[in-house]
């Protein structure tokens, strides 16, 4: 196959950002359809993406499980905890398969949550690239920065989650 015309070649990032989305369609929670790569050398080590445990019943099946969180502004939020966030999951199945991560890149679909955040930092892991912005992500840029994890977030958009209006909730 002969490259050129108007199919430029993309660089290391936005070809592993392309693989990312794709993983992220493997998601089995409707309400917020994430993917992680995590990557050294140029070499993709693990996948992760949104889901429940292994041999436990998905969202996509079951509905979902539902935790409200009071922010400290007073505003009330509800977050899905049936499934594991696609980073925990790409660090999961590298300590699964004894995969060293250490000095590794993670692509993400949002900035990660904070205790995503604290996983990466512990897992070795020393450069992070989001495509959007998660809308609680304050924490997670500040214990980067202290960390010294490299950062970097293609779009200032948020990451919404789908509203669930009317949505199966516990099961039930």
């Amino acid at each position: 196959m002969v490259c050129g015309g108007d199919m430029a070649r993309p660089s290391w990032d936005e070809y592993f950002l392309d693989i990312m989305a794709s993983v992220a369609r493997r998601s089995t929670c409707d309400r917020g359809r994430s993917g992680a790569l995590i990557v050294k050398n140029k070499r993709i080590l693990t996948t992760g993406y949104v889901g429940s445990p292994v041999g436990l019943p998905h969202c996509d099946d079951v509905g979902h499980e539902f935790k409200e969180t009071i922010h400290a502004d007073g505003h009330v939020s509800k977050h899905c905890v049936r499934t594991v966030h696609a980073e925990q999951n790409a660090i999961c199945q590298a300590a699964r398969y004894g995969i060293p991560i250490d000095g590794a890149t993670l692509y993400c679909t949002m900035t990660p949550c904070y205790v995503c955040a604290k996983m990466i930092i512990n897992a070795g892991i020393k450069r992070v690239v989001a495509e959007k912005d998660y809308q609680a992500s304050a924490e997670t840029k500040r214990v980067f920065r202290e960390a010294g994890i490299q950062f970097e977030l293609l779009s200032e958009d948020i990451k919404e989650y789908a509203d669930q209006i009317g949505e199966k909730i516990g099961g039930r």
